[in-house]
């Protein structure tokens, strides 16, 4: 069955493109690989995934595409079908994509308007290996999204884009994966939008040094150093300049993508954090608002 395997980038369109753009090579850690008038690429030393970001100045603050990985053209095609078959609106069919990186793929809008992009061979980069105490960014972990209605929203993640439930959190979390990984999905309640992006960081030790990177930078934590149950990973929050919520986590639980059974965990300071030391919590993190581009085509 043809279906989501991965999370390539997130596209942020910025008001202030300048300063988000040193905030990523600099401060976050990762390299830009290609850039043009208003608009850069960013990949993960870790991962050969051509890119995780990209950023173009927009007068806006949003997001304007999602994009994930398929395995094959042949997917790309079948999912296109499932998607148009399912009622969303498609930006476009897919095509041989012009943007740095290349591959195949289509766009369309979410049941909630948020932009995504499903792809197969897109040029692959340069990776290295990781060592202990770099601090850097190893790959995206997980995206965790809002939506008015999570319960339907779990439903098009699971029968559309081949996503399966790992575990819920009470009944207002949902984590999905689509391969090895706990979760490279989760959907909260509430206006359509993003929660935050994660990154996958070598060891505990590493979310540590890149956690103490940022604030020398000036930008401190808002909610952790702390573990999650579900997934059982670590987490240390952040927010962008332009506002966007980020994260350093490590140590994602690895289950099987055929076999994994879900289950429920009762919602608790204990489950929310097991180590219970760090500070903040949800009330710490940015407020979530309705994505001021839903169902808008971004410029590229």
């Amino acid at each position: 069955m043809s279906r989501v395997t991965e999370i390539r980038y997130v596209g942020y369109g910025v008001r202030d493109f300048d300063t988000e753009r040193k905030f990523y090579a600099e401060d976050w850690g990762l390299v830009e690989v290609a850039a043009e008038e208003g608009a850069a690429w960013f990949k993960t030393h870790g991962h050969d995934e051509h890119h995780v970001v990209r950023l173009h100045k927009s007068a806006v603050d949003c997001v304007e595409v999602i994009a994930l990985a398929a395995d094959s053209r042949a997917d790309v095609d079948d999912l296109h079908r499932k998607v148009a078959e399912a009622g969303c609106r498609v930006v476009h069919e897919p095509r041989a994509l012009t943007g740095p990186g290349g591959g195949y793929g289509f766009r369309f809008f979410s049941p909630d308007g948020l932009p995504f992009e499903i792809s197969a061979d897109v040029q692959r980069l340069e990776k290295r290996a990781m060592e202990r105490w770099e601090g850097m960014p190893v790959q995206i972990s997980h995206i965790v999204l809002h939506s008015p209605d999570h319960h339907a929203a779990v439903r098009f993640f699971c029968d559309v884009l081949g996503f399966r439930v790992s575990d819920w959190l009470g009944d207002f979390m949902c984590f999905l994966r689509c391969n090895s990984a706990h979760h490279r999905i989760a959907l909260l309640p509430g206006p359509p939008c993003l929660n935050h992006v994660a990154y996958d960081m070598l060891t505990v030790d590493d979310m540590f040094r890149g956690a103490s990177r940022l604030r020398k930078r000036g930008t401190d934590i808002l909610w952790g150093p702390g573990r999650h149950t579900a997934g059982d990973n670590t987490f240390s929050y952040f927010c962008t300049p332009g506002g966007f919520p980020v994260e350093y986590t490590s140590g994602m639980e690895e289950v099987d993508f055929e076999t994994h059974e879900g289950k429920v965990h009762e919602p608790a300071p204990g489950v929310m954090d097991q180590w219970g030391i760090g500070v903040g919590g949800p009330q710490t993190m940015p407020k979530p608002a309705p994505d001021p581009c839903l169902f808008q085509s971004a410029e590229f």
